[in-house]
């Protein structure tokens, strides 16, 4: 399979140039594989488990010539949060990586294709199928690449937080809800200066709408909504109660609770 052949982001990445033998089983989640009767279909799963070890070392690597002076202990708490389930989906829907997966009906239509733990895992897939068809080199650039947003912040002084999209979904599935949606509601401006608007939704209910300058930004924020709602995030100051976000996907949000009591938004509290 053809890097190229992918959708959006993720087929102009130059780690997935030209054909990589392994990239569709890295894209095969199990439940596709599981429905494919009478035929062998590979999944993800032994990728997963290379491209862990892989970009494990990876960012060893990328972090000890970083930060020289860091002791193994902070490297340790670094490496941690650099390549946690959380932040390696924030990447992955950064580049959109969910649209390019092979799922089953079922996992699909639950919602599973922006699950969280189903995004690291593909990326991690996809980390080993480079490195199985490329080398340990392009791995290296992959990894770089996957990290490099959250490492400028840490290189900065920042904290690394989860994305407000990741934080929604552990919530509501914490309580036995479905995944939340996203959908687009409203399309402002001229073409250069596009805002989207667009709102979360969780069993046919709305959880918070946001606006952003792509539609990601505007899930993101729309997701960053529901969570002030939520009391989860303290809210922010906009004059009109959406999150209005201008920073890039996947920027450092607060951990922890908000401090304020929850109220019921939708379904959930």
């Amino acid at each position: 399979m053809e890097g190229s052949a992918l959708p959006g982001e993720l087929g102009q990445l130059p780690e997935l140039e030209g054909e990589l033998p392994h990239l569709e089983e890295a894209l095969t989640h199990a439940s596709f594989a599981n429905e494919q009767r009478g035929v062998r279909r590979l999944d993800n799963q032994r990728l997963e488990f290379l491209g862990d070890a892989v970009l494990g070392l990876c960012v060893t690597e990328i972090l000890m010539a970083r930060f020289p002076e860091a002791r193994e202990g902070e490297l340790s708490l670094m490496r941690a949060a650099l390549v946690n389930t959380d932040a390696l989906a924030t990447w992955a829907r950064a580049v959109d990586l969910g649209a390019a997966l092979r799922l089953g009906r079922g996992a699909d239509v639950a919602g599973e294709r922006d699950q969280t733990n189903v995004l690291a895992d593909a990326t991690e897939a996809l980390v080993a199928a480079v490195y199985l068809d490329r080398g340990l080199d392009v791995a290296r650039a992959l990894s770089r690449r996957i990290t490099a947003e959250p490492i400028g912040r840490l290189q900065g002084g920042g904290r690394i937080g989860r994305d407000p999209k990741s934080q929604l979904q552990e919530r509501i599935q914490a309580r036995g809800g479905p995944s939340p949606r996203y959908r687009i509601v409203g399309v402002e401006g001229p073409d250069h200066e596009r805002v989207f608007t667009a709102v979360a939704e969780a069993d046919g209910e709305v959880l918070g709408q946001g606006r952003g300058r792509s539609k990601k930004l505007a899930e993101q924020a729309a997701a960053r909504a529901a969570l002030e709602g939520l009391g989860v995030l303290p809210a922010e100051s906009n004059g009109g109660g959406e999150a209005f976000v201008q920073a890039e996907a996947g920027a450092a949000v607060a951990d922890g609770e908000g401090g304020r009591p929850a109220r019921t938004v939708g379904n959930v509290r």
